[in-house]
């Protein structure tokens, strides 16, 4: 398979064909069984809104270090802020470029506003940081379970508005749960917040 060359620099890695098959039967289904249902549409909407530029995980790293009982918030947010930063920085940046995928064709008009993207459609940006997001902030958190669901809904809502192919928020989650084992690994917290202690 030809590599697409677009604009300056090497060409684009081109996503296999195969994954093409994935896409529309992902795409469908959700057609089939979400999209144009108002509760779908509400809660899909408002989590690929929230998901822009990782504030929902921002907010929701701010509402972790203000639960912390033991007053060993400071370590804790800073890797989350800094994390989801620099992840952000290199997912959007050499990552995307690399691939420069375009993005689902649109056609009809969505129940609810949205910013529309002009990064490469692969990987997924929303669902990179919200996995690299909730591996973060699972450490030391019994509500670690809600972050992975919120993280799933927040992926899953790129496919639903159609900014993403599926095997986009595929790539997004593998990459970003990576990310997120690999900063756990080079930043751990505190021997001392090794018991729980938010609540």
């Amino acid at each position: 398979m030809k590599r697409a060359r677009t604009g300056w620099g090497p060409p684009a890695i081109p996503i296999p064909a195969a994954f093409g098959h994935l896409d529309d039967a992902a795409d469908t289904w959700f057609e089939d069984h979400l999209r144009g249902r108002r509760l779908a549409d509400a809660l899909m909407y408002g989590a690929s809104a929230a998901g822009d530029h990782g504030l929902l995980w921002l907010a929701l790293a701010g509402l972790q270090a203000a639960r912390r009982r033991d007053g060993d918030w400071k370590r804790p947010l800073v890797r989350a802020t800094a994390g989801l930063a620099l992840e952000s920085i290199v997912v959007n940046g050499p990552v995307k470029w690399l691939f420069r995928r375009t993005r689902p064709v649109n056609d009809l008009p969505r129940p609810r506003h949205l910013r529309q993207p002009r990064t490469s459609s692969f990987p997924s940006g929303h669902a990179t940081a919200a996995f690299f997001g909730a591996a973060l902030l699972r450490d030391d958190d019994p509500l670690w379970p809600l972050y992975y669901a919120i993280a799933v809904v927040v992926a899953a809502s790129r496919v639903h508005v159609k900014i993403h192919h599926a095997s986009d928020v595929i790539g997004g989650i593998l990459i970003g749960a990576a990310l997120g084992e690999l900063a756990r690994k080079m930043f751990p917290l505190a021997k001392e917040s090794s018991e729980r202690q938010v609540g």
